[in-house]
């Protein structure tokens, strides 16, 4: 953590009429706190730029001048900081209530009305500093976390140098046949790391919504706009981890019935929010649309990076356009496509009219880490992740480009052809605490992951028994002790979470099983992995998400 100067915990102080600027410095100097005196609102803005711990502000100050670069300035902060600012106001309230409208306009203001004791200004200035410090040490928690990132990135590109030199070997064979060796080959590389990387996360994210719980019962200060930044933060990583899965075709995929016209719709705002003014959308939803079986989570993102992509390929402006549509694939078309099979599909298509693709790079477009534009800007993931959602989920994905103008990316998903269930209504019946006697086993080979489990758990008044392993939680099973619920990791070393489970339901026939994994190989698809009374969530998890869960699966029978 890096050491604080007296520049970042200074006071700068503006009171140009009478002795209240000499007064408050020489109060903050017999209390030993340091700070300058600024003479007007320009000098107090330039010596902003060089750091402060606060300000000290006459509201007198700040009227009838031009307030645009001090608004200027707070407005830039980084999203660390909040920068604390004491107001001095004149007794009787007529003078706070007419200043009270800069509280809106300069965020986190503090009134103090004079004539004022040294010992309030004291104290306010020493809670303010305390903030500010809180704040430089969140800065310092999100450096160590860029610094992780860029240690991450280096390692993707070992591995991409690694998948160069393997795919090497493979140019003799048919496209389609070094793409899929060569999706294997990453995968098993990226698996590793994405598991490892999805516990860090899970560890990050856990403890920042666990501070954020004793917060609300008034356990510590205000810290609830640094806790959502550092579970921002943590998020974004997490997001690369999941690109990592969604290419090698390894991620936990959910399929149902989706009704992607009705999703399009729902991203409408969203989508436009994510272009230019000088892009014009073009919705052309072709209906009455079948319906199609796929994650519709994954298909969001999908469609998201899609959008994304054409928007960085028209600088300049122009049209982009989202298109569906119902086809049939013929044994003539999916021959060339090796495990597509013939049949229905829904075809969702992305269109720009942007700069296009050249031939020489048209091919390798779908190949990870492989991208066009410039370092910092594209991890080269994007359209990899497309390309194994889609083949992980029975469908396939087509590109076409002609260079100067534009690209269009198909999206393929197979056709739903079971019964479409009604949805159930939430229970609103669903307690958030545990009932007496409820207890929960927890195995999971990850100090960080299950402390933070257990501790949920505590907080939401379950009993609890700990495993690291499945040779651990196995007698446990095989005891008297009640157990409502196991939650298991599915990457447990020796034996699997999913074997475990099969071993428990043979003691235990009634025995509701509730997954978690960053990675798993044999969890890839949920479909014939879950058996009924099982459900499974992936890390990096929200707690929020585990409650619901823990209590569904216990009041719910099955």
């Amino acid at each position: 953590m890096t050491s604080l100067s007296p520049v970042s915990e200074r006071a700068i102080i503006l009171a140009p009429v009478g002795r209240d600027s000499s007064l408050a410095l020489m109060m903050l100097n017999e209390a030993g706190y340091g700070g300058i005196v600024a003479p007007h609102l320009s000098a107090l803005c330039e010596a902003l730029e060089h750091g402060a711990g606060l300000l000290v502000i006459a509201a007198e100050a700040l009227r009838g001048v031009d307030l645009e670069p001090l608004l200027e300035y707070l407005h830039q902060q980084p999203a660390w900081s909040d920068l604390p600012i004491v107001l001095l106001t004149h007794h009787g309230g007529t003078e706070q209530n007419g200043s009270s409208h800069l509280s809106g306009l300069l965020g986190n203001v503090t009134f103090l009305e004079r004539p004022f004791h040294p010992v309030t200004l004291i104290s306010l200035v020493s809670t303010a500093l305390r903030g500010r410090r809180r704040q430089y040490e969140a800065r310092d928690r999100l450096v160590d976390l860029s610094e992780s990132e860029q240690r991450l990135q280096s390692t993707l590109e070992t591995l991409e140098q690694q998948v160069e030199e393997r795919t090497a070997q493979l140019r003799s064979n048919e496209d389609a046949l070094r793409q899929s060796q060569k999706m294997e080959a990453v995968g098993q590389l990226t698996g590793g790391i994405a598991h490892d990387f999805n516990n860090m996360l899970t560890g990050i994210i856990g403890s920042l919504e666990l501070l954020r719980r004793r917060i609300a019962r008034g356990k510590l200060d205000d810290l609830d706009g640094l806790i959502d930044l550092g579970v921002t933060s943590a998020n974004r990583a997490a997001g690369l981890t999941h690109r990592l899965l969604a290419f090698s075709r390894r991620q936990s995929l959910d399929p149902k019935p989706v009704e992607i016209n009705q999703l399009v719709n729902s991203m409408g705002e969203l989508l436009q929010r994510s272009i230019n003014e000088s892009i014009d959308l073009d919705m052309r939803l072709i209906g009455p649309l079948w319906t199609a079986e796929a994650d519709p989570n994954q298909l969001e993102s999908a469609l998201l990076n899609l959008v994304l992509n054409a928007r960085d390929a028209m600088p300049g402006g122009g049209r982009l356009t989202v298109e569906t549509c119902n086809r049939h694939l013929d044994s003539v078309f999916t021959a060339a496509y090796g495990t597509l099979q013939p049949g229905d599909y829904v075809e969702l298509s992305v269109s720009d009219t942007g700069c296009g693709i050249p031939d020489s790079v048209i091919g390798r477009v779908f190949d990870p880490f492989f991208t066009t534009k410039p370092i910092g800007q594209g991890t080269g993931l994007g359209l990899s992740m497309i390309y194994g959602f889609a083949r992980q989920s029975r469908g396939h994905v087509t590109i076409h480009s002609e260079v100067g103008k534009g690209t269009t990316v198909s999206l393929f998903l197979p056709r739903f052809a079971g019964e479409i269930a009604a949805q159930e209504a939430n229970n609103p019946t669903l307690l958030p605490y545990a009932n007496a006697g409820e207890t929960v086993l927890i195995v999971e080979d990850d100090p960080a992951v299950r402390v933070l489990v257990s501790a949920v758990l505590k907080e939401l008044g379950y009993g609890f028994v700990e495993a690291v392993d499945a040779v651990t939680a196995v007698p446990i099973i095989e005891s008297e002790q009640r157990i409502d619920l196991m939650i298991s990791d599915v990457g447990l070393p020796g034996m699997n979470g999913r074997q475990l489970a099969e071993i428990g339901r043979q003691i235990r026939p009634g025995l509701k099983v509730l997954f978690i994994t960053g990675y798993a190989e044999h969890a890839a698809v949920r479909g014939g992995f879950l058996d009924p009374g099982m459900q499974l969530i992936t890390k990096p998890f929200t707690f929020d998400l585990l409650t619901a869960k823990v209590r569904e699966m216990i009041q719910v029978n099955y």
